[in-house]
């Protein structure tokens, strides 16, 4: 297991991954090392579907499916055109960084759109974590944090074991489709989910990082 340090500094989005499955016991740590996020008032909102296998593949056709025929469902949305100054310019960076890795040019319409459809087909993972929350009248924002802390754990357990994963909100677009194929209640929304599985090192996309701000871009210190 790596260090706390190393963990958290060398946790990075994987977009390639091995076919290989990780152990079911592993996966279960992982869990439990999640399970041990903060959250609001000790509520534990967690409603967790792991899915892999035949499942995973229908549900990924699923999703490709949808996404292809603009057949949305959100349970919760993103839109980074809403994003102003310099984080409109780190999220159009972070784009072009993308499919530079695997290798498309921007006037390559046709091979963005096959960079943008492995989303639905979790970057080839054998895993996928797909993350709910109870609906409670306009707590949504404050059970969402919680769940985000959830994730970060389940993330940062992964690369300590040496394994990968990728946060995708784009699976929360088409939450009431997923919901149905799972069998979930209405009850619940789907607000993100992390793919997970080996990563390949050896894959372009992998070797390359985003730079992160220096402290004094965030922090300002009062005494």
């Amino acid at each position: 297991m790596l260090d706390f340090e190393t963990t958290v500094r060398s946790r990075q989005s994987i977009r390639t991954f091995l076919p290989e499955e990780i152990p079911q016991n592993v996966i279960d740590e992982v869990v439990k090392d999640a399970i041990a996020a903060p959250s609001a008032c000790n509520t534990q909102p967690w409603n967790v579907h792991i899915i892999s296998g035949e499942t995973l593949k229908k549900v990924s056709d699923k999703i490709k499916y949808n996404y292809e025929n603009g057949i949305l469902s959100p349970d919760s949305y993103f839109d980074q055109s809403e994003y102003t100054g310099i984080f409109e310019a780190r999220w159009r960076n972070q784009y072009k960084f993308v499919y530079d890795g695997f290798g498309v040019a921007r006037e390559d319409k046709e091979g963005r759109h096959r960079v943008n459809l492995l989303n639905a087909e979790f970057y080839g993972a054998k895993h996928s974590a797909l993350f709910f929350v109870p609906k409670f009248g306009d707590n949504t924002e404050a059970i969402a944090a919680d769940m985000g802390m959830f994730g970060q754990n389940f993330m940062l357990s992964l690369t300590a074991r040496g394994y990968g994963s990728i946060p995708q909100l784009m699976i929360g677009v088409f939450g009431s489709g997923v919901r149905e194929m799972l069998g979930v209640s209405d009850d619940y929304k789907l607000v993100w989910g992390v793919s997970f599985g080996v990563p390949d090192w050896d894959a372009q996309p992998n070797k390359r990082h985003l730079e992160r701000v220096d402290v004094s871009e965030i922090v300002t210190y009062h005494r």
